[in-house]
């Protein structure tokens, strides 16, 4: 059973569950983009059957719903931070799927990010 339905979370619970949000999160936007890409039909018959399109609907609500439940226990200035961990994942993953560009300045707004997010992190820990 998912440990975010089971009681309160411990800080180190709530930052997994998080951290496990960025990863779905990113699946959610990746699917989004495979699906606006493949949409062939226009109006809303095309966004319904849109399988893609409606998995990443579909995990982006449930990664939300995840992390009202971690926001519940753990602090907000720790486990908010580590949502921009999505945008690490989509940039990664998003050349080798849609063959898009990594420039100079997308991989140091990822470096930067990551940075932000461990000094966040120890910051939060030795409080």
């Amino acid at each position: 059973m998912l440990v975010f339905l089971r009681g309160p979370l411990s800080t180190r619970q709530s930052i997994g569950v998080v951290f496990l949000c960025t990863l779905i999160g990113a699946s959610a936007q990746l699917l989004m983009k495979a699906g606006a890409v493949a949409m062939t039909q226009p109006g809303v018959a095309g966004f319904l059957l849109n399988v893609p399109l409606m998995a990443g609907y579909a995990l982006y609500g449930l990664s939300t719903v995840m992390l009202i439940f971690t926001l519940r226990d753990g602090d907000l200035s720790i486990l908010y931070p580590i949502l921009a961990l999505t945008y690490v994942w989509v940039t990664v993953v998003a050349p080798v799927l849609f063959d898009e560009l990594l420039n100079p300045f997308k991989i140091l707004g990822v470096a930067l990010v990551m940075l932000g997010v461990g000094i966040l992190g120890r910051s939060g820990a030795a409080s």
